[in-house]
């Protein structure tokens, strides 16, 4: 069944150009969702819409009652301005697909129309979720309130692009068993001190001095105060004080991300940043707020089921091209991961670099591109896991 997703090439081309000129973010995407919908309708393959966001839940029913499996694609785009020169490029001003879920849903929609086809072959049930807001860290889990994992036996997604290394060649599958990318929270630190003119800073509390001792301080806890065999990354990424070069301001605002691979740490760091905004805030004379913003949980792959998606990719693409075996986890972070804590499964990643292309550019960078001959092996992949559960011959 998974070779016919050859013949989809063209088809699953134009589907994710389509998409990508219709970015959209966050978790409304009215245009996103009704292309999704014109696609199922002409399908035939019912949907409904989740109650809380713009995703879409679509069932395909085998020939009987049996195990639900559920293949999921995110749909949210990011606030970059596109740089590409192609014909097909955002037509959203601002807005970009430059993480690849334009990809991931034309792969999963490709599977859907072949699985739907194949539907008196299916012992049981295809879920196929159509997410908001994984950038955001919050679709997964507004999916799984409305009831999306309700009797799933295992779940599956992939990411297409360079994430682990641009050095891995497109069409190459890989997929690990155990925790394969790291949790990710994000962190606000409001520091309150008292402005005065720049010329007599005794007059007031400077935020900025304490804003540049908590940055350094930050550090010194991933230096000092975590063992070095349990990677963690605590980065500051947007800071922001002042209007004027003359005048001492009365407010600091720091933001940043922590990435971890176990609950531990991952509390452990929270723990720390607030004890430390506070007493170095209070050590020159200010105060500080702190916001913890929880994003989503390490991603675990079942054991059981990534060796499942390997064998499968093998039959797919080959094992000269097949990975089940990284050094370390990936500190990205997924809100796949609230799946996983429903049902048993597997996060795949498919690369798509090529230099020759330009498709070896980074995620998240206004240059960022696939190489679009490996679409099919997305939609191949999907179909193979759903034939090799279901033991379809």
């Amino acid at each position: 069944m998974w070779e016919k997703c050859k013949e989809l090439q063209d088809k699953l081309l134009r589907m994710r150009r389509d998409l990508h000129q219709i970015p959209e973010l966050g978790g409304d995407l009215p245009k996103t969702r009704a292309y999704l919908e014109e696609r199922l309708q002409e399908m035939g393959i019912p949907f409904e819409e989740n109650s809380f966001d713009s995703g879409l839940i679509a069932t395909i029913q085998g020939f009987k009652d049996g195990p639900v499996l559920a293949l999921r694609a995110d749909m949210d785009a990011l606030p970059i301005t596109e740089e590409n020169e192609v014909d097909y490029i955002s037509r959203h001003k601002g807005c970009m697909h430059a993480c690849g879920h334009d990809t991931h849903m034309a792969m999963l929609l490709g599977a859907a129309e072949l699985l739907f086809k194949n539907r008196d072959r299916i012992p049981g049930s295809i879920r196929l979720l159509f997410q908001t807001d994984e950038e955001g860290a919050q679709g997964a889990r507004r999916m799984v309130d409305h009831g999306c994992m309700d009797g799933v036996s295992a779940v599956f997604g992939t990411h297409i692009g360079t994430i682990l290394s641009k050095e891995i060649p497109a069409g190459t599958v890989i997929c690990t068993p155990g925790c394969c990318m790291a949790s990710f929270d994000k962190f606000i630190v409001r520091i309150h001190g008292s402005g005065c003119h720049g010329s007599t800073p005794e007059k007031g509390v400077d935020p900025i001095n304490i804003g540049a001792h908590l940055i350094l301080s930050l550090q010194e806890v991933l230096a000092r105060e975590i063992p070095a065999v349990k990677p963690a990354v605590l980065t500051v990424g947007h800071v922001e004080a002042g209007k004027t070069y003359n005048v001492i301001p009365t407010e600091f605002l720091l933001e940043g991300t922590i990435r971890t691979l176990d609950k531990e740490t991952r509390d452990f760091l929270a723990k720390r940043i607030q004890e430390i905004s506070s007493q170095t805030a209070a050590l020159f004379r200010g105060s500080a707020e702190v916001q913890m913003i929880w994003g989503a949980p390490p991603v675990v792959n079942d054991p059981a089921m990534a060796k499942l998606v390997a064998d499968c990719a093998r039959e797919v693409v080959g094992a000269e091209k097949t990975i089940d075996h990284v050094d370390a986890p990936n500190m990205g972070g997924e809100d796949f991961a609230y799946y996983l804590e429903k049902a048993p499964g597997a996060f795949i990643f498919l690369s798509s670099s090529n230099k020759e292309k330009g498709s070896d550019v980074s995620h998240h960078n206004p240059r960022f591109n696939v190489d679009e001959d490996v679409l099919w092996i997305g939609s191949a992949l999907f179909v193979k896991i759903v034939e090799k559960y279901f033991h379809i011959e």
